[in-house]
C-alpha cells in the first residue's frame, strides 16, 4: 500500500456552515415549529467531524416551554448536503430517511433516534433537514480504524467484543423481522417494479457508479458488475427492509450494544443477505487494512461463519450465496471510496490518481473475492 493509499489519508470535505449562523437560523425555526410562547433557545451547537460520508450532521442544545413546564432538550439535526458541494449519492431523500427512522422505531425493538421533525423546504438552513434526539454512547472509528489497536472496542475484553458482535447481528435481525416491509415502506420500492427488488437494488447501484464515472473511469468496478450479472443468483430471498449502510461505525454503543442505528440514506428493499454481506466485509475491510500494516486487528470480531449461524437462529431464514452478496458489497464501498476521491480531487485536496482503481482501497480482495481465493485463504479465526 503505498503512502497516499494509507487510510489516514482518506478525508471527508468538511462543512463550510458557520455554526453562529446555523445557530441563529435554527433558533429561528424553531420558534415557527414550536411558537413564540415556547421561548425557545438554542444554548449550545457544534458541528463536529465524524464518521460518514455524505450528510451534515448539528449536534444542539436547547430549551423550550411546553405545557407550563421548562425543558432542555439533546438534538441533532442531520441535513442534506447542498447541490454544490460534490455529494456522493446523486439523490438525497431526507424525508425517506426520517420515515424509515421512524418506522422502524415504531414497529420494532430495533434501537434507533427518536426522531422529532422533518423540514423538507430549505429555506430554514438552505438544505431540507430534520431533527432528532441524541443518543449517549460510543462509536467505532473509522479514522484511525478501530481496528488498529487504539479504539474502545478493542480495548474490550473477548466477552465484551462477543457481546457487541452478536448484539449486532441480532439488530439487523430485529430490522428484517420487520413484517410486510413491501407495503409499509412503500416509498423504498423504487424502480422498475416489473424487475425483482434485488435486480432494482443492483441496477441502482450500478446507475450510482455510472452517475460518479462522469468524474471518471472505474474499470474494476465495472468489471464487479459484470462479474455480478454473470454469477447471479439462482434464487432470490425474501424481501426485508434493508438498512443499507448496516456497519458498525454507523452505531451507537452503550454496554457494548447498539443503543443507535444511524444513517439511513442507502435503506431501501431487498434480500437480507445485502445488509449481512454488508456488515462482514465492511468489518473485514478494517481488518485486512489491520494485518496488512503489521498490526494485529481482530480476529475474534464478526467472522462471517458466526454472524450468519447468529442471523439464521434470529430470523429462521439462513443466509444463502453469500460469496456473491460479499463481492456486491464490496463492489458497493468501492463506489464510494471512488466517489471520496473525486471529492478530494475536486476541493483541491488530493491530486487525480494516475491509476483509476486506486481509491478501491480493497481491490486485491475484490479480485481474490471474484476468482473464489478470498474466503478460503482467511485464516481460521477470521472466517
Amino acid at each position: 500500500m503505498s503512502e497516499v493509499d494509507k487510510p489516514q489519508e482518506i478525508r471527508f470535505t468538511t462543512s463550510s456552515r458557520q455554526p453562529d449562523q446555523v445557530r441563529a437560523d435554527l433558533q429561528t425555526w424553531l420558534t415557527g415549529r414550536l411558537g413564540a410562547a415556547a421561548a425557545p433557545v438554542i444554548t449550545g451547537l457544534t458541528t463536529p467531524e465524524r464518521n460518514g460520508l455524505s450528510s451534515e450532521t448539528v449536534l444542539f442544545d436547547a430549551e423550550w416551554t411546553e405545557s407550563g413546564v421548562r425543558a432542555e432538550h439533546r438534538l441533532v439535526a442531520r441535513l442534506a448536503p447542498p447541490g454544490d458541494s460534490f455529494p456522493v449519492f446523486p439523490s438525497y431523500d431526507l424525508t425517506g430517511q426520517f420515515e424509515t427512522m421512524r418506522l422502524v422505531g415504531e414497529l420494532s425493538s430495533v434501537p434507533v433516534p427518536g426522531v422529532l421533525w422533518n423540514e423538507p423546504d430549505p429555506a430554514a438552513l438552505g438544505t431540507p433537514f430534520f431533527v432528532m434526539r441524541r443518543v449517549d454512547g460510543q462509536v467505532p472509528p473509522d479514522l484511525m480504524p478501530y481496528t488498529f489497536g487504539d479504539s474502545w472496542l478493542m480495548a474490550g475484553d473477548t466477552e465484551q467484543r462477543r457481546r457487541a458482535s452478536d448484539s449486532t447481528v441480532r439488530a439487523l435481525a430485529g430490522l428484517h423481522r420487520i413484517a410486510d416491509p413491501r407495503s409499509v415502506f412503500a416509498f423504498l420500492d423504487r424502480g422498475d417494479r416489473s424487475a425483482s427488488p434485488l435486480r432494482r437494488h443492483v441496477d441502482a447501484n450500478r446507475a450510482w457508479l455510472t452517475w460518479i464515472e462522469r468524474d471518471g473511469p472505474a474499470p474494476l468496478l465495472d468489471r464487479c458488475f459484470d462479474w455480478l450479472d454473470e454469477h447471479w443468483p439462482a434464487e432470490e430471498p425474501p424481501t426485508v427492509v434493508t438498512w443499507g449502510d448496516a456497519r458498525i461505525g454507523n452505531i451507537i454503543y452503550a454496554g457494548f450494544q447498539p443503543a443507535a442505528l444511524l444513517d439511513w440514506e442507502m435503506a431501501g428493499l431487498g434480500p437480507g443477505e445485502v445488509d449481512l454481506a454488508w456488515l462482514i466485509f465492511l468489518h473485514r475491510f478494517f481488518d485486512d487494512l489491520a494485518l496488512e500494516l503489521g498490526l494485529e486487528g481482530m480476529p475474534d470480531f464478526l467472522g462471517r461463519s458466526d454472524v450468519e449461524q447468529i442471523y439464521a437462529r434470529e430470523t429462521g431464514h439462513v443466509p444463502r450465496d453469500m460469496d456473491w452478496y460479499l463481492v456486491y458489497a464490496a463492489a458497493r464501498h468501492g463506489i464510494a471510496l471512488t466517489r471520496v476521491s473525486q471529492r478530494a480531487v475536486h476541493f483541491g485536496e488530493a491530486e487525480p490518481p494516475a491509476d483509476p482503481d486506486a481509491p478501491v482501497l480493497h481491490r486485491a480482495t475484490l479480485e481474490a473475492m471474484m476468482a473464489g481465493t478470498y474466503w478460503p485463504a482467511l485464516a481460521p479465526d477470521r472466517k
